[in-house]
Order: C-alpha cells, then structure tokens, then sequence
C-alpha cells in the first residue's frame, strides 16, 4: 500500500513536470512567432525560417506531449491503429522539418557572413518563400511515404510499445509481416535526410570560420559568433540527441535509453530552443522592448 502511494505521488510529479515542460515549449515558441510577426525589424529571411523552427518545434512537441499527459491521468496508455499512423507521420514531418530548416538556416548564416555585399539579391524574399513552401511540401510526401509503407504491414495482435509514442523503428519489431523494405528505405533515405544537411552545415561553418579569420576586427568577430552561437546550439542539441539516440551503440538498458533520447529530442530541444533564441539574441530582447512600449503607450 505504501508503495503504491508513493508510485503515484511520483506519477503526479512526473506529470506536473511535463505539464510544466509542455506550457513552457508552447508558450516560448508563441511568443517567437508572435513578436517576429509584430515587429518589422525582425521581417528578414533569418527571422522567417526562426517562426517556422518555432511553428515547428511547437507542432512537434504537440504530437506526443498532450497524449503522454492524457495516459498519465487516465492510466490508459492505449493508442488505436489509425491513431499511432498519424502520430507516427506528424512526428516525421515535424522531425524532418527541423532538419531542413536548421540547415537552411546556417545557409542564411552562410550567405550573410561570406557575401554580404551580395546578401540582399541572394536572399530575395522569392527564394526564401520557395525554401521554406518546398521544404514543407517534401518533409510531407517523405513522411507520407513511409506512413503508406508502414499501413501495409500486418500486426497480429494487440501490442505493446516500449515508447511514449509511436516510433516507426519500434512499430517495425512489432510487425508480423516482412519489413526489410521499410527498413532499407528507412535506412537508405534516412541517413542522406539526416547525413547530407549535417554536412552541410559542416562545411558552411568551415566556410564561415576561414571568413572569420581574416577579419581583424574584434568588434565584428564578436558579433559574427553572437549570431552564430544560437543556431550552432540548436545544430548541437538536434543533431546530438539523433546521434546518441540512432548511431551510438546500444546496451542493456536500450529501451531506457531510447526513450530518455528521444524524450530529448521531442520535448526538451522544443522547450529550449525559445530560450537559446531569446537569451543570446538581440534582435529578439530589443523587438520584445519594442512590442511592449507599443502596448504601454497604447493602452
């Protein structure tokens, strides 16, 4: 009896913890979205692929969170079939989505460091819409293939899933039927989704950092890093967890592992990139002075 009390004394706290988390990663990524869509001074390419990264991040986090919580109170962890698909294909979109746009972003940094006397005519407001529109149309089909794929495979019973969601690499140990294609696309199309902007990025910062060496100036070197230094933090927590989470090797412990991994990637990088946005930028504290003096004057 005591024993159980204490489990459910632990099950409330764990459950006022991810409230808190989840309020938190919805309410940080509003207030990006909002202020970039209030202040002019923040309409530029950066500021639009950082709304979209919020949007994002937000929509990601919703995916899982609001379904942990609900079987965390109703102690009915159950899912239907048509249920976990959704959730599977809405959590590659959002996951995938975040790649594209990290790497998208670094471009703008690129772009912004390298050639900035040619930044303007690079950047043009029709690149960065067609960016941002084809790279969530193909994050939807990619996600919509493999949620197609993942429905003709058979289960033969009711299943359980080691997961607070459902992940597609789990689902695939639960299938009756053969899942070496789903596997191999997953495995082939996977890695050059993950591997290639990962890449990328590399070599845009490698690009970046030449540049940065043969400026002289203090002054502006500082501020090259303090624009850099949000977005590289976001590549560290994004790419990081994928790679402890898919490519380190697993141990006993690996379901353990998995899900504090993935409980990383899905709920706190959501819930930290506002604060590693906001805290180490600028543009946004100066915006949100801005957006509140607006207020005061107004009311």
């Amino acid at each position: 009896m005591k024993r159980e009390m204490q489990l459910a004394e632990h099950q409330q706290l764990f459950y006022a913890l991810f409230l808190a988390m989840y309020l938190t990663t919805v309410l940080g990524n509003l207030i990006i979205i909002i202020l970039i869509q209030l202040d002019s001074h923040l309409h530029t390419p950066m500021y639009l692929f950082l709304s979209n990264l919020s949007f994002s991040d937000l929509c990601f986090s919703s995916v899982t969170m609001p379904k942990l919580l609900q079987n965390m109170q109703s102690q009915d962890p159950s899912i239907t079939y048509a249920g976990c698909l959704t959730q599977m294909y809405f959590l590659m979109v959002f996951a995938d989505m975040e790649n594209f746009l990290i790497l998208v972003m670094a471009y703008d940094h690129y772009v912004a460091i390298c050639f900035p006397l040619h930044y303007i005519s690079i950047m043009s407001p029709k690149l960065c819409v067609s960016l941002v529109v084809l790279t969530w149309a193909f994050t939807m089909l990619y996600s919509l293939l493999h949620t197609l794929l993942l429905a003709r495979l058979s289960f033969c019973a009711d299943n359980v899933i080691p997961h607070f969601f459902c992940d597609i690499s789990a689902l695939f140990k639960l299938a009756c039927s053969d899942t070496y294609i789903n596997e191999l696309l997953i495995l082939i199309l996977g890695g050059l989704i993950i591997g290639i902007p990962f890449l990328l990025i590399v070599v845009s910062y490698v690009q970046i950092v030449s540049s940065i060496l043969k400026v002289s100036s203090a002054h502006v070197i500082h501020k090259i890093f303090s624009t850099c230094g949000s977005h590289l933090s976001v590549v560290s927590l994004f790419y990081g967890t994928i790679i402890g989470l898919y490519l380190c090797p697993s141990g006993n412990n690996s379901t353990v592992k998995e899900t504090a991994m993935a409980m990383m990637y899905t709920v706190v990088t959501p819930m930290l990139n506002p604060f590693i946005y906001s805290l180490r930028n600028r543009d946004m504290k100066e915006a949100l002075k801005r957006v509140l003096c607006k207020k005061k004057i107004s009311s």
